[in-house]
This record gives structure tokens, C-alpha cells and sequence, in this order.
């Protein structure tokens, strides 16, 4: 059965059963009809998911793994905080007439920066030191930057990697890597997000010659929004199933050359898609 099942199972229940409820209290997030949306939320989630074992996709309803790698491409290879670049529309609702995000996500991992070794942004600067200092203690990303925060659209939810390199028992090189986030939608976003930053690190590690490790995933605010509390109940009360196979095309080595037809999805079997999930905005 799918690892990534159990966790998002265990993750709900300690939720449900020992979150806070923000009833009644000031939040930002609404409905579409302008209700406040609440939230029932915990504090401090760690999730770890080993990729060397399986792929952590969801068998108790579908996420659009293809969707996903899209998105992460649209982020961290094209650097793009514009939805016309992406092939989805879940972004809509932040953008502007222009299709902009703002100041948001792929801009600021296209920002260049200098180093005594040269001129990177935030993604070729990984790269480079996963080839030429792989047991750096000093690899990551970070997006969350305050002077440009009254410019974004939305505030980044997953602001942050750190990548590490260790060794298997064969001795060949394994990328791992924490993602933080401030805060999860666990019904709408939460396995879409593993999914994206799980390829991600894949690809990565492909293209550095390594294998890929752990995803460890730290969620700050983690939560079930009020109108979804039925619709976890629902996934709840289903049993995993076996996790997929993803591949990627084992030809690619430099990560700019990626696209969405080099992901092979094998034997992805998954339980009733919940439709019309409401989104707070």
C-alpha cells in the first residue's frame, strides 16, 4: 500500500482529533461567497517520505501528477511568475491582468547573485554545488523575502529547500532534501506539493548523478479547512492502495532540458477523485 497514504491518514486524524479550531477568531482566507474560511490546524507536522522505496503519491483520490511536475517546472526551471507560461489554472485567482503573480516564486529563484565562484540564481547556485561541493552544509533556497513581500500576489507557501548529500551501501551518492512550509491546505495541496518537490528532487539528483533520497517535509501551519472537514472524512474511511511507479527519462542530464514528456506514470491506480473541492482564497 502506498506509504504516502498512511501519513496523509495519520497526519488528518492527529488533526482532526488534537488541532486547534480558529472558529470565531480573525483570519485572512474566505469562500467564494465572502464567508470566513476556519480552519481546524496543528502545529509543527514533519513528514518524511523515502524515494528510494516509492513514489508519495496519493491512492485515496487522484493528484494530477503530471500537473505537478508541470507547475515545478513553471517555478523553478522556466522561473516564471507569470500563468501563461503555465499549463494549468489553478494560479488564476492571483494573477493579475497582465497573468503576473507579482514579485512571487519563479522571480525570485531568477534573481542573480554574486559569489567569490561567480554569478548564479538560486537554482543554478544548488547545482553547482551539488557537482563541485556535494557535502556542503550551505545548499538551499530560500523565497520568502520581505522587501518584496507587498509585491506578491500570494506569500510563498513552500519557501524553502536545503539539500544533502550522503552515501548508500553501495557507496554511490543520495540527494535528500527538507522542504518548509509556512502553511498547508492538507485537502487541496498537501500531496500536490510533496509530489512536485519529490520530481524536483529527482531530477536533480539525476542530473548531479545521484540517487534519490528522503524528502522530509516541515509544515508550520497545518490544516483542514471547515468546508473540507466532510471531504477528509470521506478519504479517511478508504483503503490504500498500492503506490505508482514514476520515471523519469534517464536520458536527461542537464535540468533545463525537462518537460512534461519526460515522465512515465506506471500502474497508477487510485480511488474516486473528490470534485468541486472549494477553494479558500
Amino acid at each position: 500500500m502506498s506509504f504516502a497514504d498512511i501519513v496523509f491518514k495519520n497526519m488528518c486524524k492527529e488533526i482532526l482529533e488534537n488541532g486547534v479550531d480558529t472558529m470565531g477568531e480573525k483570519v485572512r482566507p474566505h469562500w467564494e461567497d465572502g464567508t470566513p474560511a476556519y480552519t481546524i490546524k496543528k502545529f509543527g507536522i514533519i513528514n518524511r517520505y523515502d524515494l528510494s522505496k516509492e513514489f508519495p503519491a496519493l491512492t485515496l483520490r487522484k493528484t494530477s501528477i503530471k500537473s505537478a511536475f508541470d507547475e515545478i517546472l513553471w517555478i523553478w526551471q522556466k522561473k516564471s511568475n507569470n500563468i501563461k507560461d503555465l499549463n494549468s489554472h489553478i494560479w488564476d485567482e492571483w494573477a493579475d491582468e497582465n497573468g503576473s503573480i507579482g514579485k512571487a516564486y519563479g522571480y525570485q529563484l531568477s534573481i542573480k547573485h554574486k559569489y567569490k565562484e561567480g554569478e548564479f540564481d538560486q537554482v543554478d547556485r544548488v547545482l553547482y554545488d551539488l557537482k563541485n561541493n556535494p557535502y556542503s552544509r550551505r545548499i538551499m533556497t530560500n523565497i520568502y523575502v520581505h522587501k518584496d513581500l507587498n509585491e506578491m500576489n500570494l506569500y510563498p507557501c513552500a519557501y524553502s529547500m536545503t539539500f544533502n548529500v550522503t552515501k548508500d551501501k553501495s557507496n554511490h551518492l543520495v540527494l535528500n532534501a527538507i522542504l518548509n512550509q509556512r502553511s498547508s491546505d492538507v485537502l487541496v495541496a498537501n500531496n500536490w506539493n510533496v509530489v512536485q518537490y519529490a520530481l524536483l528532487l529527482m531530477m536533480f539528483a539525476q542530473v548531479c548523478d545521484m540517487e534519490a533520497g528522503e524528502l522530509v517535509h516541515v509544515i508550520s501551519d497545518c490544516h483542514i479547512y471547515d468546508r473540507h472537514i466532510p471531504l477528509v472524512k470521506d478519504l479517511l474511511s478508504r483503503e490504500p492502495l498500492n503506490a505508482p511507479i514514476v520515471k523519469l527519462n534517464e536520458n536527461i542530464k542537464n535540468f533545463y532540458e525537462f518537460t512534461t514528456n519526460d515522465i512515465e506514470i506506471i500502474n497508477y491506480n487510485t480511488h474516486e477523485q473528490i470534485k468541486n473541492i472549494p477553494v479558500a482564497i
